[in-house]
């Protein structure tokens, strides 16, 4: 499927919006810039809905929170990159708690669990993480830590609901005009 959009026109309008953004209208922190996309002749109703994601060039949100639900080898490899974690241990002690899970759910943007874990964490935490749309991503002894943080820090996750409007961060507004570009003729 080919789109719609012209790079050219696209490319101006990126321009016009960061001008905007970090001109006379800066903001106090970084904002986020999201692409809305309209569905025409898609009735929800009838017509099947979907959701997926898309792995994105360059990072849309740089500051989002992750953490690792790990086992003893993944919490040495987390501790190595700085990356937050949670053991089994720290995971009973939520005793599938709904409140405690909602509340480790919104802490964290999203979530990644050592294979050896990933069966286990319904029966830990119940069915919390699902539901908040955070179940974790699965990351082996042989994948590379580092790399597996950078692919969930740029994928975005789309999901066509009852409205026929698609939201999705593409970006941030210290991005420059080039890497927004890349990310916003991907996600389209």
């Amino acid at each position: 499927m080919s789109s719609k959009l012209s790079v050219v026109s696209v490319r101006g309008s990126i321009k016009g919006m960061l001008e905007d953004v970090n001109g006379e209208n800066k903001r106090n922190f970084v904002e986020t810039i999201e692409l809305q996309i309209g569905l025409k002749n898609y009735d929800p109703q009838r017509d099947k809905r979907f959701s997926g994601t898309v792995k994105l060039p360059h990072i849309p949100r740089p500051r989002m929170k992750l953490c690792i639900l790990a086992d003893a080898a993944d919490v040495d490899r987390a501790k190595q990159i700085e990356l937050e974690y949670m053991t089994v241990d720290d995971l009973k002690k939520l005793n599938k708690n709904k409140k405690l899970v909602k509340k480790l759910s919104k802490k964290y943007d999203a979530f990644i669990a050592s294979e050896v874990l990933i069966r286990q964490i319904p029966r830990l935490l119940g069915p919390g993480l699902s539901k908040a749309g955070k179940f974790p991503t699965p990351v082996s002894h042989a994948d590379d830590l580092a790399n597996k943080v950078h692919e969930v820090r740029s994928t975005i996750k789309f999901q066509l609901k009852k409205v026929l409007c698609l939201g999705v961060a593409v970006g941030h507004a210290e991005m420059n005009d080039d890497q927004l570009l890349a990310n916003v003729m991907l996600s389209e």
